[in-house]
């Protein structure tokens, strides 16, 4: 702590040219300043070290966490838009009372760390929707916020803007995510603490901190020969609105008065859907969180259900809709649609929450794209993706009782049956 943690963390340990030079990608600066920009590029975001019930009451209440459901405490990561760890703060207490807006709020308003003498003008910090009462703060400041859009009261979808917009964010966000879960390969942070070492969480967490920095390669640590390219061309389709969506809402094709046909595994070969490479088809995403996710959700088609339809209609060409059951609730399905040609997808549209941008596809449109494109002509990419239901009991599951009352050897009266 002495020796090593302050040369590898800390605001202190690195100067901003440094992050800028080195630990930024040139997509973030691309996206969300420019190029040549001397702002610094931040990604912010909690994460949580689990202890034990405590037997003071006062601190079980605090160290409560309502969303977890169980004590913990809550350390603030700061990295670069690469994954390079350039600080840590706290940990803090898990109660209302610290939120990752209050967490935020409190460092820059005590300078830990001498925060504000680091940050300048015209930075941006990338953050999640729970740091929007830190928004007015850092705007004084001169901060850039870079926030995922919220869901108004009595709003069901992010209309196509707030949703490319949100896109853009989580293109660049995610890299906190992975180095929060860096930090819990430490088998000692990711396991439930005893409370005798709650003196010492903060010592260990930044010492693995440390050794991340100095000895580890940043989590994005790939070729960004492309990112500018990539940059340009989400910012470029962000600008622009989800033509498939106006022609579904104005020709009525969300109603249930429109006729569908099902197309069945038997008549795939039939759809005339683009034949694409798993590269063209990231092209499109862009993104492989949602190439992973498709396969899974793709496996339900096969199941007996029918939980995955693929319809087709007469009377619109070169479109096809489809039901995707949700991944989470068993009672919604999302209902989608993708317009092709015979080279590629064109444009697409979901009815779920994100569904209606251009920058990218959610993962249930993503589900149908790879399915009809690549999918089927390899099914062995799906096999992988097993069903453990049947080696499991269910109580939900039908029993039986065709056999009559002679055969199970066991005398009732009347009454009992009755």
């Amino acid at each position: 702590m002495e020796g090593f943690v302050p040369q590898h963390l800390g605001f202190a340990h690195v100067s901003r040219d440094e992050i800028i030079q080195q630990h930024t990608r040139p997509l973030a600066q691309e996206m969300f300043s420019n190029i040549d920009s001397t702002s610094a590029i931040l990604v912010l975001d909690g994460t949580y070290i689990y202890i034990q019930k405590s037997g003071n009451y006062t601190f079980s209440r605090r160290s409560y966490s309502l969303h977890k459901h169980r004590p913990l405490l809550k350390p603030m990561m700061i990295v670069s838009t690469t994954g390079y760890i350039i600080t840590v703060l706290g940990p803090y207490l898990a109660d209302a009372k610290n939120n990752d807006s209050s967490i935020l709020n409190h460092s820059i308003q005590s300078n830990t760390e001498e925060i504000k003498r680091w940050i300048q003008e015209e930075d941006v910090f990338v953050v999640d929707r729970g740091f929007r009462d830190s928004e007015s703060l850092l705007q004084d400041l001169g901060i850039t916020v870079q926030m995922p859009a919220f869901l108004q009261k009595g709003q069901k979808q992010l209309n196509t803007e707030e949703a490319n917009c949100s896109r853009l964010v989580t293109k660049v966000r995610w890299v906190v995510e992975s180095v929060n879960g860096r930090i819990k390969t430490w088998t000692f942070l990711g396991k439930t603490l005893p409370n005798s070492q709650i003196p010492f969480i903060c010592d260990y967490l930044r010492i693995v901190c440390s050794i991340c920095s100095k000895y580890r390669s940043p989590v994005d640590s790939s070729a960004h020969d492309m990112d500018v390219e990539i940059a340009c061309k989400m910012k470029a389709l962000a600008k622009q609105s989800n033509e498939l969506q106006e022609f579904v809402q104005e020709n009525g094709l969300d109603k249930r008065c429109m006729k569908w046909n099902s197309l069945d595994a038997a008549d795939e070969c039939t759809l005339q859907f683009p034949k694409l490479t798993e590269d063209e088809i990231r092209n499109l995403t862009i993104g492989v969180y949602q190439l992973k996710t498709a396969k899974s959700y793709s496996s339900e088609h096969f199941t007996t259900d029918g939980l995955f339809e693929v319809l087709i209609s007469d009377e619109i060409p070169d479109i096809v809709c489809a039901k995707i059951q949700s991944r989470h609730i068993s009672a919604k399905k999302y209902l989608l649609w993708v317009k092709y040609n015979d080279v590629t997808i064109t444009s697409w549209y979901c009815c779920c929450k994100n569904g209606a941008r251009v920058v990218g596809m959610c993962g249930h449109i993503a589900c149908i794209v790879w399915f009809l494109s690549y999918g089927r002509y390899h099914r062995e990419s799906i096999s992988g993706v097993r069903d453990w239901t049947s080696t499991v009991e269910d109580a939900a599951r039908e029993i039986d009782f065709s056999d009559s009352d002679e055969d199970d050897g066991v005398t009732r009266d009347h009454d009992e049956e009755e």
